[in-house]
C-alpha cells in the first residue's frame, strides 16, 4: 500500500479537503483529545466565508475550557485557566458558535455527547444532537456520507521510519473505516494530524506505517498544544460515603469499568485504602454500613480484603483512576487473548510465572499438544512459554543454548526436559488494561507517555466495538476475560421503581448524552457474574433548595426500569436486579435523604407499590448529610479521607481562596449569612497581601474594589 502524502501547512491541508470533498464537507473527527482543533477551526473558517459550500461535523465531547463569568470569578480563574490550559490553547470556533446560537447557516455539527451542561442554552445544539449508544456511532455516521475523517495522532521515529498510533482515540475511526468498507462505501479521505504531547499507545490504536488507514500526515508545528486536562476536584463527605459503599461490590481478580469527577475519585481511594490499608477501610465502613444490609450483597457479590488476584480494567475510558490503581498494585490481572491460556490462568491452575510441572499442566489442559506444529510453536512463542528463537526441525523442538526436544509430548523424557526450559519463565502478550479513549489530567498524559516495558506492553488502546461490547465470534473468551465485571458509571437521577436518568432534563434538552452507559448496562446483562452499579448523589441544591435525586418519576429516562441493577448513594447500596416492585421501592427508601422519605412513601402508597400501612424504620431516619458528617469526621481528621487524594492543580494559596470564596458567595446568597459579611466590613483589615495580590486587588481602585477586598480579607481570616 502507499505511503500517506505529507502535508506540511494546515492551510495547504484545507484545501485539500475542500478540492477532494467538493462542495458538501462531511467531516468526522473524535471524541475528546483526538481533535486537530487548528484544523478543524481553518476548515470551519474556510466554508463560514464561503456560502457556497456546506460542512457538517460529526463527533461528540467538543472539550472547551471554562470562560469565567463576573469579576470574582475572571480575578480567580483567570490565571488559574491561563496557567492549567496554556494562554494559546485554540478553542474549537464551532463550539464558541454553538453557544451563542451564531453557526454559519452552511455549518452544522452533530454530537453525541456534549461537554456536560455545556449547550443546555443552545438551540443549535439541542436541535442538531444526535442520540447514540456509543458502539452505534460509527455505523450511523457510516450512513451520513461521511467524505473525510481528520484526527490528531502520535508519531514515533526509529531508525528514520516512522510508526504512527492514534494515541487516545482509536475508538470510533477503525470501525467506521470497517463499516463503510463492508457496505461497499467510498474510503473517506482520512488525514492524520501530528501531535507532539499526544502519547505513543498501542493496541488497535498502532497502525505501524499507517498504509491502509491514513492517507496524508499533517506535520505543522502549530498543530501541538498543550493537551486539555480536567482539574483534578475535590472529594467531599457525600462522595466519600459513595465510593467507600460502591468499593465492597469490587470482587478481587475480576473487571473493573469506571468514569469520571469526583465519584470515580472517591471509588478509586477506596479501593486503594481496602488494598493498603485494609484495616483502617473496615473501620471506615463499619459506621457507614448502616441498616441497609449492603455489607450482605457486599459479603456475595464483591468483599473488603485486599487484592491477591488483582483487577483487570476494560473501560471506554482510560482516566487517572487506572493510573492511580496500577501503581498502588490492584490492576494486575492479566488477560490473554488465547481462551484455553485464559482458564488455565483463571483457574490458578498455572500462574504468569511458570513453574515445575506447569508443562504436565499444559498437556493435560490441551494447550500443549502431542506434537508442536508450527501454529502451535507460534501460539507458545507468542506468550512466553518458549523462547523466541525456538524452532521446529527434523522431528526436534530447538530452544536454544545447545538445547533440543524430541518433539513427542507425550514422552516423560520430552516433557520432563520442557518442565526444565520452561520453569521460571514469565508469560508476555496479556494485558491489565484496555480501553478506548483517554481523558483526565497532566499527570495521566505525562505517564501515559513514559510508560515502558509491562507497564507499556500492558495497556491496549482498542476499538469501541472491542470494549463496550462481546466481540462478535469471541464471545466466550470475552466474557472469561470480563469475569466478574463491575460497570460503575454516574447519574443524576432514579426512580424507586429502577430507571435511572443521566443524559438530559425532563423537558428533553440534553445535559451531556448516552455515550457509553447503556452499553455498560447491556454489557452487566449479559455477562453472568457481572453487575451494573450506577452511583449518584441523593440530593442536589437547586438555587438555593434542596431537591431529591430520587424521584417517583421524571419525564426522561437514560436507562429503563426493567434493565434495574445495582444503585449506590451515599446512604448504601440498593440492589433491584430481579426484585419486585415493592421490593426495589423499598430498597431505594433505604438509600433516600431522610428528608424526602414521607413525599416518597405517599407516592408509592397511592401507585400501590407499598401497603397502606408501610412506615420508615427508625435507622433510615439518620440518613442526612449533617449525620453523614459526622460518621465520617474521625477518618477526614485521620487523613484517610482528604479533600484532594491524588492532589490538586491548585496551589496552597488558591485552595485557601476557593474556601473563602465559596463562604463569601454563600453569605451572600443566603440572608442569614449577612450578619458574616457585616463582621467581614466591620474587622480589622487583613494582611493578606499574597491572597490579595493574586486577586488583583493588593491595590484596590474605587469603592467597589474596596469593599471585595475587605470583604475576602475578612473570610480569609477563618481559612
Amino acid at each position: 500500500m502507499p505511503q500517506p502524502q505529507a502535508i506540511a501547512s494546515i492551510d495547504a491541508c484545507v484545501e485539500r479537503i475542500v478540492e477532494a470533498c467538493g462542495e458538501h464537507i462531511v467531516l468526522a473527527t473524535p471524541l475528546g483529545l483526538g481533535k486537530p482543533n487548528r484544523l478543524i477551526n481553518a476548515l470551519y473558517r474556510r466554508i463560514a466565508r464561503d456560502p457556497g459550500r456546506r460542512l457538517t461535523i460529526h463527533t461528540a465531547l467538543s472539550l472547551d475550557p471554562p470562560s469565567p463569568s463576573g469579576d470574582i470569578e475572571r480575578r480567580f480563574a483567570g490565571p488559574f485557566l491561563d496557567r492549567h490550559f496554556g494562554p494559546g490553547y485554540p478553542r474549537l470556533e464551532y463550539v464558541a458558535a454553538m453557544q451563542s446560537d451564531s453557526l454559519p447557516a452552511n455549518v452544522h455539527v452533530h454530537e453525541f455527547y456534549f461537554q456536560s451542561g455545556s449547550m443546555l442554552r443552545s438551540g443549535t445544539a439541542q436541535r442538531d444532537y444526535v442520540s447514540l449508544n456509543y458502539t452505534q456511532v460509527a455505523r450511523d455516521v457510516a450512513d451520513s456520507g461521511v467524505n473525510v475523517v481528520v484526527q490528531a495522532v502520535a508519531r514515533r521515529m526509529r531508525g528514520g521510519t516512522a510508526r504512527y498510533s492514534l494515541s487516545c482515540n482509536p475508538d470510533v475511526t477503525l470501525d467506521l473505516l470497517d463499516c463503510l468498507a463492508r457496505a461497499g462505501m467510498p474510503k473517506p479521505l482520512v488525514i492524520g494530524v501530528v501531535h507532539a504531547e499526544l502519547p505513543f499507545l498501542g493496541g488497535d490504536a498502532d497502525i505501524a506505517d499507517a498504509c491502509g488507514v491514513l492517507d496524508i500526515v499533517l506535520e505543522d508545528a502549530s498543530s501541538s498544544h498543550r493537551l486539555f486536562a480536567l482539574p483534578r476536584e475535590d472529594v467531599d463527605d457525600v462522595e466519600y460515603a459513595i465510593g467507600l459503599h460502591a468499593s465492597t461490590l469490587v470482587a478481587d481478580g475480576g473487571t473493573l469499568q469506571i468514569g469520571i469527577g469526583a465519584l470515580s475519585d472517591a471509588l478509586v481511594q477506596a479501593l486503594i485504602l481496602r488494598h493498603q490499608r485494609n484495616a483502617d477501610y473496615r473501620e471506615i465502613l463499619e459506621p457507614l454500613e448502616g441498616s441497609n444490609e449492603g455489607n450482605l450483597l457486599a459479603q456475595r457479590v464483591g468483599g473488603d480484603g485486599t487484592f491477591r488476584r488483582g483487577l483487570y480494567g476494560s473501560s471506554e475510558m482510560i482516566m487517572d483512576g487506572f493510573m492511580h490503581l496500577r501503581k498502588a498494585g490492584i490492576l494486575g490481572r492479566m488477560v490473554f487473548d488465547d481462551a484455553a491460556l485464559q482458564s488455565l490462568l483463571d483457574e490458578e491452575r498455572i500462574g504468569l510465572t511458570l513453574s515445575a510441572g506447569d508443562a504436565a499442566t499444559l498437556r493435560v489442559a490441551g494447550f500443549l499438544p502431542k506434537v508442536l506444529d508450527q501454529l502451535g510453536l507460534d501460539r507458545m512463542r507468542r506468550f512466553g512459554i518458549l523462547p523466541a528463537g525456538s524452532r521446529l526441525q527434523g522431528g526436534y523442538l530447538h530452544v536454544g543454548m545447545g538445547v533440543s526436544l524430541r518433539n513427542d509430548f507425550d514422552d516423560p523424557q520430552s516433557l520432563t526436559s520442557l518442565e526444565g526450559v520452561i520453569n521460571g519463565r514469565t508469560l508476555c502478550g496479556g494485558r491489565y488494561l484496555q480501553g478506548g479513549f483517554c481523558l483526565g489530567s497532566t499527570l495521566l498524559y505525562e505517564w501515559l507517555r513514559n510508560l515502558r516495558d509491562d507497564d507499556y506492553d500492558g495497556l491496549s488502546m482498542n476499538r469501541i466495538s472491542e470494549v463496550n461490547r462481546l466481540q462478535r465470534g469471541q464471545e466466550a473468551l470475552a466474557t472469561r476475560q470480563r469475569r466478574k465485571a463491575r460497570f460503575f458509571n454516574t447519574c443524576m437521577m432514579a426512580t424507586p421503581l429502577g430507571a435511572a436518568v443521566s443524559d438530559a432534563l425532563e423537558d428533553g434538552r440534553v445535559v451531556s448524552g448516552v455515550g457509553g452507559q447503556y452499553d455498560f448496562v447491556s454489557l452487566a446483562s449479559q455477562l453472568d457474574d457481572a453487575r451494573s452499579i450506577l452511583m449518584l448523589r441523593a440530593t442536589r441544591t437547586v438555587k438555593g433548595r434542596l431537591e431529591s435525586n430520587i424521584r417517583w418519576n421524571y419525564g426522561h429516562a437514560t436507562i429503563p426500569r426493567h434493565m434495574r441493577d445495582i444503585f449506590v448513594s451515599e446512604y448504601g447500596i440498593a440492589d433491584l436486579r430481579g426484585k419486585s416492585d415493592q421490593e426495589c421501592v423499598v430498597a431505594m427508601l433505604a438509600i433516600c435523604d431522610a428528608r424526602f422519605h414521607d413525599q416518597l412513601v405517599r407516592q408509592a402508597i397511592h401507585a400501590r407499590k407499598l401497603p397502606s400501612g408501610f412506615r420508615i424504620p427508625e435507622a433510615w431516619k439518620r440518613n442526612t448529610r449533617e449525620d453523614l458528617g459526622m460518621r465520617l469526621a474521625p477518618f477526614r481528621v485521620r487523613g484517610l479521607l482528604p479533600a484532594y487524594p491524588f492532589g490538586s492543580d491548585f496551589s496552597a494559596l488558591e485552595l485557601r481562596l476557593l474556601q473563602a470564596l465559596g463562604t463569601l458567595k454563600r453569605s451572600i446568597s443566603s440572608p442569614r449569612h449577612w450578619p458574616r459579611i457585616v463582621l467581614a466590613l466591620l474587622g480589622a483589615g487583613v494582611q493578606d497581601a499574597e491572597a490579595l495580590a493574586r486577586m488583583g486587588l493588593s491595590r484596590p481602585r474605587g469603592l467597589r474594589e474596596r469593599i471585595l477586598a475587605r470583604l475576602l480579607g475578612g473570610m480569609l481570616r477563618e481559612y
